[in-house]
Formats: structure tokens, sequence, C-alpha cells
């Protein structure tokens, strides 16, 4: 598992931070109300990270769970969403036993960095989401869209200041991968600056790929842009 999801995972909130989250969730929530939803829905979130989307979308259902590969980010999304449920597992193995209104997947997604692994991930969705219930896909690039970039960012906390630098690039168009790299500075009380890097690898797939595995599945698909210029798979699962 990544440092920043294990030892790192408490510098979260300073690496991005909870009001980042607001007007997207806004947006998620919009997009999921047009869709129509039952009166008191409830969420299954695969990939949770820290819980800021949560915290955001909370007010909206009836009930959340929030999952997430890693018990150190779990710990970070407790501190902030305490009523809600919280469960280790891999969003390409879990299986609750149970189904949800919505199914969630913000971009933990980008870690499935083959076909098959992007599939299980699909295949747990559509296994937790009841009939005519709506699975959400958010990854930050498919193929037709990705391009190099750089962003930098960090805050100060209490008693603790984080600053990082993140670089994402494609090594090999002509596989499903791309890199990004972080380099994280780390400053604490009394203490010099102590630098960490690592590289995250994300997958990458045309449109056509994600709508024909979402189909697969069994999903019905639609492609909605959001104001990142994203594309968001609406996936909904028929009611017969």
């Amino acid at each position: 598992m990544l440092k920043l999801y294990r030892e790192l995972a408490t510098w979260w909130p300073l690496l991005s931070p909870l009001e980042d989250y607001a007007d997207e969730a806004e947006f998620f929530w919009h997009l999921l109300s047009e869709v129509g939803l039952p009166s008191s829905p409830s969420l299954l979130e695969l990939g949770c990270g820290g819980g800021s989307n949560a915290f955001y979308l909370k007010k909206y259902f009836a009930h959340l769970t929030l999952t997430d590969l890693s018990p150190h980010m779990l710990a970070v999304s407790r501190a902030l969403n305490p009523a809600c449920d919280h469960l280790a597992g891999d969003m390409q193995t879990l299986r609750l036993g149970r189904v949800f209104d919505v199914v969630f997947i913000h971009d933990a997604i980008d870690y499935m960095t083959t076909p098959q692994d992007l599939r299980q991930a699909m295949e747990t969705a559509f296994a937790h989401c009841t009939a005519g219930g709506v699975a959400l896909f958010v990854p930050d690039h498919v193929r037709e869209t990705f391009e190099p970039s750089t962003a930098h960012g960090g805050r100060d906390g209490a008693g603790r200041a984080l600053r990082y630098l993140e670089w994402a690039y494609d090594p090999d168009e002509n596989d499903t991968t791309y890199v990004v790299e972080f380099v994280y500075l780390l400053r604490e009380a009394n203490q010099p600056v102590r630098v960490e890097h690592e590289q995250h690898m994300h997958g990458i797939f045309p449109r056509a790929e994600w709508l024909r595995l979402l189909t697969a599945v069994g999903f019905q698909v639609e492609i909605v842009r959001d104001q990142y210029a994203r594309d968001i798979f609406v996936a909904r699962r028929p009611k017969g």
C-alpha cells in the first residue's frame, strides 16, 4: 500500500483539504437527484479515502456505508463522519451481501490499472446496486482527455505543515497506465522539514472501453461531463 494511504494518512487533510470537495459533492448530488432516487436513499462508497465527499453527501442520504482498502484512511474518515458505517475492503472483491440505492466510486477507481481490475470493481458496484439503482464512477481521466500536468499545494495545520508537488505523465500511450509522481514536504514543530517521494500508478482506458465493460457487467450507461471536463459514468442497474 502506498505511503500516502498508510504512514502518511494523518497528513491527508493538509494535502487534500475538506473544503475543496464542497462544490464537487454538490454536483454529484444534483446529478444523482436528476437521475431519480427513492426517499431516504442509501449510499455505498467504494474507496472512500479520507471521507471528504461523504462529509458533504451524508445530509442527503438516510444511511452511508464507507469502505476503503486502507484502515489508516478509514480512521481519517471516521473522524469526519462518525455516524457512518466504515468497513475495510477491496473494491475488486468486496461482497457485503446487501444492496444500496447508490454506489459511488470517486477517483479511487484510478488505481484499477488493467481492464480486468476495472471490470472487477464494476462487478462489485453492480452486485451492491439495487434494481433500478445507480452507480457513479468518477475517473480523473479517460484516454481521450488525458494531458500531462503538474500541480502543487498543501497547507499549514496545528503544529505541522505540508506542501506537495504532483506530476502526471504517460510514458507509454499504448498501455493502460499513466504515472503520478508525488513529492511531499512535511514539517512538524521544532523538526526539520523531511521529504517523501512515491510513484502512483493509475489506470487509463478509452471511453469506449469504459462503456463496453459497464455494459458487459449489466449496467445501462450514460456519460456526463462535469465542471472539470471529466467524463462521469452514470450507470443504472436495470429494474428487471
